[in-house]
């Protein structure tokens, strides 16, 4: 077998990246997951600061940028657009097995076609 793939081999390669299409997809949900509570941790903390600052008579129109700069609204909102990235990337990987899984069929058709 010299750069022939066997037909055995495609069906394996398939079966592969189907359970790896399988995980992803379970990878996709707990992303979402995660980035769904960073998100709403998030809006939580930078509610309550806002809240604060405004009973401590901090004007309106300096409000998110205040609330925005402090460290640990700051670092939420970090762990909000990690989640996010890492999410996406979930996502991207899910549409990358799909398109090995296309090509493998595609070239099991050809074989079997022939």
């Amino acid at each position: 077998m010299t750069g022939i793939i066997s037909g055995f081999d495609i069906m394996q390669a398939l079966s592969d990246k189907v359970k790896l299409l399988d995980e992803a997809n379970r990878q996709f949900f707990k992303r979402g997951e995660a980035y769904a509570k960073a998100e709403h941790d998030y809006r939580i903390a930078l509610a309550e600061k806002m809240t604060i600052e405004r009973a401590n008579g901090t004007p309106a129109t300096l409000l998110g940028d205040i609330c925005r700069g402090d460290r640990a609204i700051a670092k939420l909102k970090m762990e909000r657009d990690i989640a996010e990235v890492v999410y996406k990337s979930a996502g991207e990987a899910i549409n990358n097995y799909k398109l090995q899984i296309r090509v493998l069929d595609a070239q099991i058709s050809r074989e079997y076609n022939s």
